[in-house]
């Protein structure tokens, strides 16, 4: 009897599980759920790897289109320079000894923080030039000119880029008792009338303050040279070291030839001593933005921005006697106030602008990238759940809580999400480049385990949450729910039109870059408002026939089409990214192609400052050429003041551009610019155009808006000449697209923005003023099959122009545009994301495929007990599926093709083209129809899948699903 008590007792006491137990229950459970963890493993080990190597690899792109950028910049210009005046007269007899100042240069860096100092280095050794000086002797054949003026400049890096066709170089030592050195180009020198042992003597301007008369001096021909072809763009602002140039004399009638030559190092230590002030002393400083370039670029602009202040609290006090400004020691030296000149910083705003719109454009595919990874997480939770849902409705029947479920699910996944996430970060901290600008971010990464790891007792909650008691009648509930479905569509709508607003308005930012991920869901809620209508009509459709396979297709589809809501969405933000990204990079391939030839015009292209008649252009005159020629077209630019022949108004700085239609024509045959001006310039063959003919112009549409009505006339003055008046006819307004023709590309990139622009007849080109302040463009086209090599074109180019001639090939630029680091990271962006995004969706699509599979096996197999066959059974499973893949397939192209338009205000793609205007957007069709026809087979690939499968049970297994 007290056994019996004892057994009575020990079984009305509820046995309290231990930790034993519950361990052992933990890995049973792990166990059996080993499939789903690992797919959570694996998703929550990508996200945070992609955390760490990702921002690292975009750091490293900008490095690179950074640098890119530098290294243009400082082949044509130094982005950093100093410069000053060294003073002579505080010291009697005037002396200066340039050797010394120009070696002390390299210790100016000492006032900078020691980062920046060691990322700005002196180049070349400094230079120095002279204000022009007047010449008195020889004076130049030819044309009378009222002055000639003579620039001595001392520039070391010249040295590389000519060669002495007679006598030699200047020398750095001048030989005791010899007059200054001085080397000059073969066209100075002919223009001058003087030649190697010439001497010239020249006239200073006089030093206010010390001296009462100008000083003279004389220099001494010691060769001639002649420039070479420079590949860096080291002649462009320096043509007047090789050409002479003459303009108009400011204060007088005349002309003024204006020349330049190139003196030795010690040539200001000879003139100081003969009186003439000290020339301006220039040191360039070289940026050095290897490595984290991005980073050692900002690095540098603080301590930029106050040089020039900690130069003269480190170098200058006092004031000098002769000029009161402040006074400075260079190395022992007397000079005035050193000036800094900092293009570096405008060069890193640009481009950080250019930066942010990259980072805005890849936010889009990051983004959604995130939203498909989630849902995805999302799926594989539910899967998880609904696997274990018999074990969990077993554990509720005997009394276990809700929180106790959710808590031994956490136990379950948590270890491994946390451990697989550790895994990531420190794989992608492996994988990730270093020494970049970019580098890991925890934060997205832990953000991104916390919203993975607090998924699971979401979901669990909400699968294992204690039912509501049945207090309210069903309709009542029903209409609930429905309110509550409006409800949450109209919050979408609504939030979608207000980020779309606020991104067509501001711009993107962290938060708008998710509007996308919005556009996505608005557009997958309305295909779950459209797509049951739809189906239901197709199930009237079917059941008005004959045989019931396409019924309970349609029927089943119907019925499932409530439930497939997250597959849609992930399958739809999936293609409708693919499709976005294949259309930023369609249009930002086009529009390199047209920036290309925006930047050369044709072919190629050769830019010379001054308005230059070619010595023997490559191709026939009026654009015909033989087989193995180049045809070119000749335009001249020039900046003249026009009046309105109506009212007699001023228009002061209007770029009067000089061509030949017929060129142009044979350059680009299928240009509309090119008709246009074939149409109302030509004039007949053999026409001399005198000055009492009006020439046909066309105009820009600023210029036409001036003078509505009437033409234009202006005033050529030359030198010993009578003056001419022109009167230039409107007979046509240029338009648009006209303005953006290839064919103006490099002519345009010479006139400052918002001048007024006239296209005019070649023929006038004798009848206009030759100025050196003019730009002479000659473009260039491949002729015959056989495009010729961009050595050729340059070659033909270099011998029309000559060596100072700024050539651009078209093939070259495209290949600099797409080098670019912005626009490959952009890409490289756009292909990851959607690859990753297409990989997470195909593992969403078939855990979600898998999770309704058993309902879907179930019918059939009902409906194979009633004698339905094997391939009316496929035909079933193919029906059921086959509305979801045109669902996807729509609605993706649906909103790969929508969000560029909603968001055409902030795709900025003209960075990345260096076109004339913002590239037409242009879908990839072929990559639209490749997807649409990837997700499709996909999807009927589960379908026959689980046909077969279907086949493959036994009698015993059919009727158990059944």
């Amino acid at each position: 009897m007290t056994r019996t008590m004892d057994t009575d007792a020990a079984v009305a006491r509820p046995v309290k599980p231990g930790p034993a137990v519950t361990r052992r229950l933990i890995r049973k459970e792990t166990r059996g759920d080993l499939p789903m963890l690992v797919c959570l493993a694996v998703l929550a080990l990508v996200l945070t790897a992609l955390c760490a190597w990702a921002p690292a690899l975009a750091g490293r792109q900008e490095d690179r289109a950074l640098r890119q950028r530098v290294d243009v910049a400082q082949a044509q210009a130094p982005l950093v320079s100093l410069s000053t005046t060294p003073e002579i007269f505080n010291t009697s007899p005037p002396t200066v000894d340039m050797a010394a100042l120009l070696a002390a240069g390299r210790t100016l860096t000492h006032p900078l923080s020691g980062a920046a100092a060691r990322h700005l280095s002196f180049t070349g050794g400094g230079s120095y030039d002279y204000d022009p000086a007047s010449l008195l002797s020889p004076r130049p054949p030819g044309p009378a000119s009222t002055s000639t003026q003579l620039t001595a400049s001392y520039l070391p890096s010249a040295r590389t880029h000519l060669r002495y066709v007679s006598g030699r170089a200047p020398a750095d030592h001048t030989p005791l008792d010899t007059a200054p050195q001085i080397g000059l180009s073969q066209a100075t020198a002919q223009a001058l009338g003087v030649r190697t042992g010439s001497r010239l003597s020249l006239e200073f301007a006089k030093t206010p303050g010390a001296q009462t008369s100008a000083p003279q001096a004389e220099l001494l021909v010691s060769g001639v040279y002649r420039t070479t072809t420079a590949t860096d763009d080291f002649w462009t602002g320096r043509e007047t070291l090789d050409q002479p140039s003459r303009y108009p004399a400011e204060r007088s009638t005349g002309t003024v030839l204006a020349v330049r030559g190139l003196v030795g190092r010690d040539a200001a230590d000879l003139l100081a001593g003969a009186g003439v002030g000290g020339p301006r002393v220039t040191w360039q400083l070289r940026a050095d933005l290897s490595g984290a370039a991005l980073d050692r670029a900002r690095a540098l602009t603080g301590p930029l921005s106050h040089y020039s202040a900690d130069l003269s609290a480190a170098l200058c006090q006092g004031s000098d006697w002769v000029t009161g400004d402040i006074s400075c020691q260079v190395g022992g030296q007397s000079t005035q106030s050193l000036l800094v000149t900092d293009s570096l910083t405008p060069l890193l705003t640009t481009f950080t602008a250019q930066d942010q719109q990259a980072r805005a454009l890849a936010t889009y595919a990051v983004d959604a990238l995130a939203a498909v990874a989630l849902a995805t997480v999302a799926v594989a939770v539910r899967l998880l759940l609904r696997r274990r849902q018999p074990h969990l409705r077993l554990q509720r029947a005997r009394g276990a809580s809700t929180a106790r479920l959710v808590l031994l699910r956490c136990a379950v996944a948590w270890p491994v999400v946390l451990v697989a996430a550790l895994l990531g970060w420190a794989t992608g901290r492996t994988l990730a480049p270093t020494d970049t600008s970019g580098s890991p971010q925890p934060l997205p990464a832990a953000l991104v385990t916390a919203v993975v790891l607090l998924t699971v007792p979401l979901m669990t909650w909400l699968a294992v949450r204690e039912p509501r008691r049945p207090g309210r009648l069903r309709r009542t509930r029903r209409k609930t729910a429905v309110g509550r479905r409006v409800v949450l569509e109209l919050t979408v709508l609504l939030a979608t039109a207000a980020g779309v607003t606020a991104l067509r308005s501001q711009g993107p930012d962290g938060i708008l870059g998710a509007v996308p991920v919005l556009v996505a869901l608005a557009v997958v809620l309305i295909l779950l408002r459209v797509y049951p209508l739809v189906l239901r009509w197709v199930l009237r459709q079917t059941r008005r026939g004959r045989g019931v396979v396409a019924f309970v297709g349609a029927a089943r589809a119907a019925h499932d089409a409530p439930a497939t809501g997250l597959a849609l969405f992930v399958l739809v933000l999936t293609l409708g990214t693919a499709v976005f990204g294949g259309l930023v990079q369609r249009t930002v391939d086009d529009g390199l192609a047209t920036g290309a030839a925006w930047t050369t015009g044709a072919d190629a292209s050769a830019t010379v400052a001054g308005i230059v008649t070619p010595a023997g252009t490559a191709g026939g005159v009026g654009g015909t050429a033989a087989p193995t020629e180049i045809p070119t077209a000749l335009q001249h630019l020039r900046i003249l003041d026009l009046a309105g022949q109506t009212d007699g108004a001023a228009i002061s700085q209007v770029a009067v551009i000089t061509v030949d239609p017929r060129q142009l024509t044979a350059i680009a045959p299928k240009s509309a610019l090119a008709a246009a001006l074939l149409s109302g310039l030509t004039t007949p063959p053999g026409t001399r155009t005198g000055a009492s003919t009006p020439l046909p112009s066309f105009l820009s549409p600023d210029l036409r808006a001036s003078e509505r009505t009437g033409g234009f006339t202006t005033t050529i003055v030359t030198q010993g000449k009578p003056p001419v008046n022109l009167t230039l006819k409107p007979v046509g307004t240029l338009t648009t697209a006209e303005l953006r023709d290839p064919l103006l590309g490099p002519i345009t990139a010479q006139i400052p923005a918002g001048t007024p622009m006239l296209i005019t007849t070649a023929t006038a080109d004798h009848l206009l003023l030759q100025q050196a302040s003019g730009s002479t463009v000659l473009l260039l086209k491949g002729n015959g099959p056989a495009a010729p090599s961009p050595a050729a074109l340059r070659s033909a180019a270099a011998k029309a122009l000559g060596p100072l001639a700024q050539i651009r090939v078209r093939t070259e630029a495209l290949r600099t545009l797409r080098a670019d680091g912005l626009t490959q990271g952009l890409g490289t962006i756009y292909t990851t994301s959607s690859i990753l995004a297409a990989l997470s969706g195909l593992l969403a699509l078939a855990l979600e495929l898998t999770l309704t599979s058993h309902e879907r096996s179930r019918i059939t197999s009902f409906l194979r007990t009633l004698g339905l066959g094997g391939k009316e059974a496929g035909a079933i499973h193919f029906l059921q599926l086959l509305p979801l893949a045109l669902a996807s397939a729509v609605g993706g192209t649906l909103l790969g093709l929508l969000e560029p338009r909603l968001l055409a205000g902030t795709l900025d793609l003209r960075q990345f083209t260096g076109g004339p205007a913002q590239p037409a957007l242009h879908t990839d069709y072929s990559l639209t129809l490749a997807l649409v026809a990837g997700v499709t087979a996909l999807i009927l690939a589960a379908a026959a899948t689980e046909t077969v499968l279907a086949h493959r049970r036994r009698l015993g297994a059919v009727l158990r699903l059944a």
